[in-house]
């Protein structure tokens, strides 16, 4: 957890933001199961990979972005991985006690070592969408990519 002031005037009306990779099927649906779950009036989600969005969020990289989901709290606070999840359900009353149980001492790397796997294997466990495929960059978040591949597919492509 982090705080970062330059995010403070992208905070959207009170709202946490989600960051989620919009390129996975699994995200997507657990954003917004995620927004369901918590309370919707509070929680604002957005994918990362669309054009512009991250560029608001300065302090959070694309690489960062890609290995965990990201909340964003209106006052700037940046939550990531299984704390973000759980920041989330802490909106809700029941939800939120039972969700700080996921600080209890042990449980929470537990609960840490869990969400990494589950996020590293993300695009196995649903798929992805059509528009990361379309452009031939499917294996580059199966561990088939060489380093040089990894980064952004948006930094390699040159201005039409």
């Amino acid at each position: 957890m982090k705080f970062d002031a330059t995010i403070m005037k992208h905070a959207f009306e009170g709202r946490s933001v989600i960051l989620y990779d919009g390129y996975c099927i699994f995200c997507t649906a657990s954003a917004k199961r995620l927004q369901r779950w918590g309370r919707r009036d509070q929680i604002e989600i957005r994918s990362f990979q669309e054009n512009g969005v991250l560029d608001e969020y300065p302090s959070i990289s694309y690489q960062a972005a890609m290995k965990e989901m990201h909340v964003v709290s209106p006052e700037g606070v940046i939550y990531k991985g299984a704390e973000a999840v759980v920041r989330v359900l802490a909106t809700r009353r029941i939800a939120g006690w039972l969700a700080y149980a996921y600080y209890l001492p042990g449980l929470h790397q537990l609960i840490d070592a869990t969400y990494r796997t589950i996020a590293k294997n993300r695009y196995r466990i649903l798929g992805r969408t059509g528009v990361v495929c379309d452009e031939g960059t499917c294996h580059l978040h199966t561990g088939e990519a060489s380093d040089q591949e990894r980064e952004p597919l948006r930094d390699r492509i040159e201005p039409g």
